[in-house]
């Protein structure tokens, strides 16, 4: 249905695959409300002060030939500033082998995930490069609001520069391979990003990129013998902001953190959902799952400068069912 004047453009907070995929479930309505109240185009004092505490900082970009790619970027805390409420700077520069080297440049969409494990906190905001350097970024506020602590394992992290002289081993393949299939299998933990391609003139503030997180407890992953992934998707917030993003364009971008190691595994994967059936049925808890085909793998050895405390499952998982 066409967006009213007053529906359109920056005053939109969704844009129609979101508005589809909530339709599906019949929140529509009800989260047009919410989601004005919710959805800001400035960041909260609360908000800024957040950012500014954390040790790193998940990206979402889109690289020249429009694939999504979720990234990290580390330092110690205080690299995160905000010199006013519609703008993020970001002092730190990309690490080897991440994907987010080639994507960051002027006046391109950029989504970015702040999240406190150990506290269980985590806000989104969206928005668009400016000022990019070597070594610092702006980024200027499309969209800013906070998410449920649902389904974040607890685990503290403490950034480290032991890593920072050392020459880290990349490794490219179209397919997975041994060490990024045990990645996976033992992960609780990995995010996507996703990139909106339908009419930005509609979309408004609502278009751009995405990254978000997902959890569940370990395995909770399948991977199948062709490397296909499959994932349940939980109740959340009912934004659907990754299944709005996929439900007009089904390229993705996905980032494992081997928490141990330090190892980083990116994948670029084209996206589709499974709303139900028997697949569903074995997920206990699940809504609807993610089916993930992997077109390349970027794994990263030894790259991410933090360690980690222990892990403390979300107690949400013990609802929404182990796999």
């Amino acid at each position: 249905m066409p967006l009213s004047r007053d529906e359109s453009a920056d005053a939109q907070v969704f844009h129609e695959g979101e508005r589809a995929v909530q339709e599906r479930f019949g929140v529509q309505e009800q989260l047009a409300a919410v989601g004005r109240n919710a959805i800001r185009d400035l960041m909260s004092e609360q908000h800024r002060e957040f950012f500014s505490q954390l040790p790193f900082l998940i990206a979402g970009t889109v690289d020249a030939r429009g694939q999504p790619w979720a990234s990290v970027l580390a330092n110690p805390p205080g690299f995160i500033a905000s010199p006013d409420p519609q703008h993020l700077v970001v002092r730190a520069q990309p690490l080897q082998g991440d994907p987010l080297n080639d994507s960051l440049t002027d006046g391109a969409p950029i989504g970015l995930l702040g999240l406190e494990p150990q506290t269980r906190r985590r806000i989104r905001m969206n928005g668009v490069l400016r000022q990019v350097f070597a070594f610092e970024f702006s980024v200027e506020v499309s969209q800013s609001f906070g998410n449920c602590p649902k389904y974040i394992q607890a685990r503290e992290p403490v950034y480290v520069n032991d890593r920072a002289d050392a020459t880290a081993l990349v490794h490219e393949s179209p397919q997975l391979d041994d060490a990024a299939r045990r990645i996976i299998k033992c992960a609780d933990t990995f995010f996507i990003a996703t990139g909106y391609a339908g009419d930005s003139a509609q979309a408004g503030r609502a278009g751009g990129v995405d990254v978000s997180h997902r959890g569940g407890s370990p395995g909770f992953v399948r991977v199948a013998a062709d490397g296909t992934l499959t994932v349940p998707d939980y109740a959340g917030n009912f934004f659907f902001n990754t299944l709005g993003n996929i439900a007009v364009n089904p390229r993705a971008g996905l980032l494992f953190i081997d928490f141990d190691s330090g190892d980083l595994l990116y994948l670029a994967v084209t996206a589709s959902m499974v709303w139900d059936g028997h697949e569903l049925q074995q997920f206990e808890g699940a809504q609807r799952l993610l089916r993930l085909q992997v077109l390349s793998m970027r794994r990263v050895e030894a790259s991410l400068p933090l360690r980690w405390g222990p892990a403390e499952l979300s107690p949400y998982l013990e609802v929404a069912g182990r796999d």
